[in-house]
């Protein structure tokens, strides 16, 4: 029996290689006709288009390792890493947003009492069903059309919105590795801001419509987490003395947590492959920089193989990592 399972296991690996290597050896002869060089050799070729968002990125230089933002004379690698970056950048703003948004409307959708219970149903039926692609367009025009111009800017301290986007605090390293944060300040009579970290209107309108998007579901499983809870732990709460509050953020939601976490990494790897979605209001993430590389060099196979190992990679090692404190913290609590 031993020797019959090992023997399909073989004949299926063997299967699956043969049809590997006859597809290989198809889109190979295929490229060799048209004149196209397969292989990964044109990532380190000067890419020579912009990216309208940049980052510093620890990057090999002549002098060794050094914060190198994106420029038109970098290569094609620097461009794909400058990609993922700004997809990273979002995925991790709208997971924060999202949870934490997703967490208040869930706490509203389960008490019926609550003046802002047919509100924040209201909010998950609508924002579940409508797709999110007409959601980033519709926040993307409303931004555009709604933030005003530099000089009339929407600031809280020293953070700036307007329709060149958002500008942040951020961090500079100074003379003798010495470090600060920068403020962003109105320049040239106020039509301008320079210092401090500036976020595209695209950004903004991509962290808006996908935080609203993914917190309607992490508010629907939150709730159905929390229905799932037998009714004596809101009555043993309730004779504790516990406020509402107390009893949910005590009692409550840690039990809630518990049933909820898987559903929750599946949210948040939602989250991060929807970021493709960016390419059709202009942000520059993995999708959009890998389609303009694309047009250029003509690799499509190799840029979608990128592509592909990519979101498998961050989709694996998120899942592990979110997966592996789920169970730290239930054998903490089963050790109490």
């Amino acid at each position: 029996m031993k020797l019959r399972r090992v023997a399909l296991q073989a004949t299926l690996a063997l299967s699956v290689i043969a049809c590997v290597a006859f597809i290989a050896m198809n889109v190979t002869g295929h490229l060799r006709e048209r004149g196209l060089a397969s292989g990964f050799g044109f990532l380190f070729e000067a890419a020579g288009f912009e990216i309208s968002e940049t980052f510093p990125l620890p990057w090999i230089t002549p002098n060794g390792f050094a914060a190198t933002s994106y420029a038109p004379e970098g290569s094609y690698l620097l461009a794909f890493a400058t990609g993922i970056v700004n997809t990273l950048k979002v995925t991790f703003v709208g997971i924060i947003v999202s949870t934490l948004l997703g967490v208040f409307v869930a706490l509203f959708a389960s008490a019926p009492e609550s003046p802002f219970y047919l509100v924040s149903n209201a909010y998950i039926r609508v924002s579940r069903n409508v797709p999110l692609l007409l959601q980033l367009m519709l926040w993307y025009v409303l931004l555009l059309a709604a933030l005003p111009e530099v000089e009339n800017s929407l600031r809280v301290g020293n953070v700036f919105l307007n329709n060149r986007g958002l500008f942040v605090p951020g961090p500079v390293v100074g003379e003798a590795g010495s470090f600060f944060f920068e403020s962003p300040q109105l320049v040239f009579g106020g039509r301008n801001l320079r210092g401090g970290l500036a976020f595209s209107p695209e950004f903004v309108a991509l962290t808006v419509g996908l935080s609203l998007y993914a917190a309607s579901f992490i508010a629907e499983l939150l709730r159905a987490a929390i229905a799932s809870l037998p009714r004596g732990q809101f009555e043993a709460a309730a004779a504790l003395g516990l406020t509402k509050l107390q009893a949910f953020r005590h009692f409550v939601f840690p039990q809630a947590l518990r049933v909820a976490v898987p559903p929750l990494v599946s949210q948040y790897l939602n989250l991060l492959k929807n970021t493709s979605l960016a390419v059709a209001i202009g942000y520059p993430e993995l999708v959009g920089v890998g389609g303009t590389i694309i047009n250029q060099t003509g690799q499509a196979l190799e840029v979608v193989a990128l592509w592909m190992l990519v979101y498998l990679f961050f989709s694996l090692a998120g899942s592990a990592l979110l997966n592996g404190w789920n169970r730290r913290r239930r054998t903490l609590e089963g050790a109490r």
